[in-house]
Order: structure tokens, then C-alpha cells, then sequence
């Protein structure tokens, strides 16, 4: 009775289609929004901000994202680029940051297309380089100070 048992639900489960697609798989994408079909939501405004405290501010939020391979990707980017950024480029790097972890990562190295807003964006582009890593640098997390 018991194998009976076993065999029928071995082969009703092989006859059933798997609710749970893998995530990011075509089938799991094409069943759900992304957070890139939508706005991001409005920055806070910092209207009396240093370009010191931006600088800062951006580096902390480049490494504190909440997923390691974000951490790594923008941290690293933040290290190397922040320092030679006008006010303009940490204000759209500010705006970049507002995006989820998943969709920068996948912009960066070219595994999604960006929405338009980002399509064109010289930003992306340095960020896409730096994904790139083509000089094969072993990447670590700097420190924040």
C-alpha cells in the first residue's frame, strides 16, 4: 500500500508544471514586473550638502547596498571614480544609487538593458568598464574612512 502510495504522487508531481519559475529565469521575468519598468522613488533633498559630505555620503551608500556583489561593484567604483566627479556626475551617481541593487548589478554588466533613463547615461558607461575589469584586478572592499 505504502509504495502504491509513493509511485502516485511521484508520478502526479512529474506531470505538473512548476509554479515556482527560478528568479531571473525567462519564465520568472516575463511573469513579473522589474523594479526597472518603474520610477525609482524621489531623492531626498540636500540643499545646503558639502561636496566633502556628498562624497562621503555616496561612498557609504556604494558599499551599504545590501547584496555583497552590489557592495563589491559600487564600492570599488565609488573608490575609483568619486574623487574626479564634478557635482553634476555625484548628483546623477547620487540618482543611480536610488535603482535597486539587482538592476545596477545587471545594467553594469550587461546582463538587462537599462530602462531609457539610463540608456545613454556616460555614468553607466564608466560603470560598465569598470564591471569589465579587464585589467584582472583582484577586487576587495576599501575601507570607509
Amino acid at each position: 500500500m505504502f509504495v502504491r502510495q509513493v509511485r502516485l504522487i511521484s508520478l502526479t508531481a512529474s506531470r505538473r508544471k512548476d509554479p515556482w519559475s527560478l528568479p531571473h529565469s525567462p519564465q520568472h521575468l516575463a511573469s513579473t514586473t522589474t523594479a526597472s519598468d518603474t520610477s525609482p522613488p524621489p531623492p531626498i533633498p540636500r540643499p545646503d550638502e558639502s561636496i566633502h559630505t556628498t562624497r562621503a555620503r555616496l561612498t557609504y551608500q556604494s558599499r551599504k547596498r545590501g547584496t555583497l556583489e552590489s557592495d563589491l561593484l559600487l564600492s570599488t567604483f565609488a573608490r575609483d571614480h568619486l574623487h574626479a566627479m564634478s557635482i553634476d556626475e555625484l548628483r546623477e551617481y547620487d540618482k543611480l544609487l536610488d535603482e535597486p541593487d539587482w538592476d545596477i548589478y545587471y545594467w553594469a554588466t550587461g546582463n538587462r538593458t537599462p530602462p531609457q533613463r539610463w540608456a545613454s547615461s556616460p555614468l553607466l558607461q564608466k560603470l560598465r568598464v569598470h564591471a569589465k575589469n579587464e585589467g584582472k584586478v583582484v577586487r576587495s572592499m576599501p575601507p570607509l574612512s
